[in-house]
């Protein structure tokens, strides 16, 4: 990138002097002549640099870099001082000058100052700009929906964003527990200081601790050198621990500490180390459940679950599915995959099914039907097809136990969607209400269609099934099995 330069004095011979030699360097240059002139000039993104005498006739170099300062705060600032005045320069730095040249200057010095001033400037808005783009990336456009549950969320987000308050996130698996942190993160104050994430079930509980704290050289066996753990990464940031009701108890006291004390000290350290970090936690378990078994520790529970934001399942959120379907069929296409649209009836049964394994289960089926299917309008049948085929491999033919792997899925969603506050009338209908359905079509599906077949292995009468059948609106697929 080209650097942009505003020279200003009241000197004409001096700014074609230094207007000359910075353009002889490759830079795009303008003049003023005046502290006026320079005010009219300045604008968001018009310079990198700005060159100001610091005595100008009227408007003075100090008033040329205020208005630099609250026009655009990338924007640095070279001021050029007169014998006697470099506390005022000193000054000016302390306003927020990059620098200053006393006079008289010789072209070397103009160019050293100029090239390193530029250089931090350039690397400044780089680093702006990707920033930005990160925060496109990470920010709200990643979470689609604008369903009640979802806008909930978003309250949530807007309310913790400017704050230094531990979040903790639950959710089933799949639900998008990880984008809200990011968008939590990139829109705090810490957005241009490190995210680092650490999945608190993928370590042993051996490793845990030196994954968190980090360790010194010597400190165990295999330690060659010292290693700086998540939460030194992670300074001036936020550290997201996914999985928190993983995390083994050992590990739990040592992280309950440092929320407490605000300091941690590495594995085989003794210096106690500032921990500068925001936390944001996750877990698609009931950690009151885990409290009581004794496999999370209560007080650090309560520490976590200063701000709780509960990430709704996807089939509480069925009218954010044609969203959420569009946009993956779009990110599909990006990648080169071929470009496919759903007819209305094939949303519709998208948004009956009951997605256990939540957004991130619709994904998968709408990269799946991009693939396998040629058709560029995918319809309900193809839809049901391929939901049948997903869930038939968990029922197998002579595979009762597999049924009863499903049952139990669909229980464990649907409480994880509920919670303890459910209350305990018709908790009987509720839950047939909800496997009724999937157990069923997963019958249906393990015997190629065979209503006969499915009604035994249900324990149905025929006529019962071919009822439940019409009632729950399913389809049946029929194949050999």
């Amino acid at each position: 990138m080209i650097g942009r330069i505003l020279v200003v004095d009241d000197e004409k011979a001096l700014v074609l002097a230094v207007s000359g030699l910075l353009k002889k360097e490759g830079y795009q240059v303008d003049v003023a002549h005046s502290g006026e002139e320079a005010l009219e000039k300045i604008e968001p993104g018009a310079f990198h640099l700005v060159i100001t005498d610091l005595s100008l006739g009227g408007v003075t170099g100090m008033d040329v870099l205020a208005k630099v300062r609250e026009v655009d705060a990338e924007t640095a600032v070279i001021m050029i001082t007169a014998y006697g005045s470099e506390k005022i320069a000193v000054e000016a730095m302390k306003l927020g000058a990059s620098d200053y040249i006393p006079k008289p200057f010789d072209n070397d010095e103009m160019r050293v100052v100029v090239r390193k001033v530029m250089e931090t400037a350039l690397l400044r808005r780089d680093h702006q700009r990707l920033l930005e783009q990160v925060q496109e990336v990470y920010g709200f456009e990643q979470i689609v929906g604008t369903s009640r549950p979802m806008q909930a969320v978003y309250a949530m987000i807007e309310k913790v964003a400017d704050t230094d308050v531990t979040v903790l996130i639950r959710g089933a698996s799949g639900t998008g527990k990880e984008l809200v942190a990011n968008a939590i993160h990139y829109r705090s104050p810490r957005r241009s200081r490190p995210m680092v994430k650490m999945n608190c079930a993928a370590l042993s509980q051996e490793l845990v601790e030196s994954e968190l704290f980090g360790h010194e050289r010597g400190a165990f066996t295999g330690a060659t050198q010292r290693a700086a753990g998540r939460f030194e990464q992670a300074s001036g940031g936020t550290l997201f621990l996914d999985e928190i009701g993983d995390m083994p108890v050992e590990a739990q006291t040592r992280l309950l500490r440092v929320l407490q004390e605000g300091e941690f000290t590495t594995v085989g350290g003794r210096a106690p180390i500032k921990a500068n970090t925001r936390i944001i936690a996750a877990t698609h378990r009931d950690l009151g459940q885990a409290v009581r078994h004794g496999l999370i520790r209560e007080d650090l529970f309560h520490r976590l679950n200063v701000v709780p934001i509960r990430m709704p399942p996807l089939r509480r959120r069925a009218e954010d599915i044609p969203d959420l379907m569009r946009k993956f069929l779009a990110e599909a296409e990006a990648e080169g995959l071929p470009a496919k649209s759903l007819d209305g009836a094939a949303v519709e049964r998208l948004q009956r099914h009951l997605w256990p394994g939540n957004v991130r289960e619709l994904k998968n089926l709408v990269r799946r039907l991009a693939v396998l299917y040629s058709q560029e309008v995918i319809t309900a049948d193809v839809v049901e097809a391929e939901l049948a085929e997903e869930h038939a491999g968990d029922a197998a033919p002579g595979q009762a136990d597999s049924l009863g792997e499903a049952v139990e899925r669909h229980l464990r969603v649907y409480f994880e969607a509920h919670g303890d506050g459910l209350p305990p009338s018709g908790l009987h209908g509720r839950i047939v209400r909800e496997v009724e359905r999937p157990l069923i079509a997963l019958s249906l599906a393990a015997t190629g269609g065979n209503q006969i077949r499915a009604a035994q292995l249900l324990g149905l009468n025929r006529n019962t099934l071919r009822k439940k059948i019409r009632t729950l609106d399913i389809k049946v697929v029929r194949g050999v099995k």
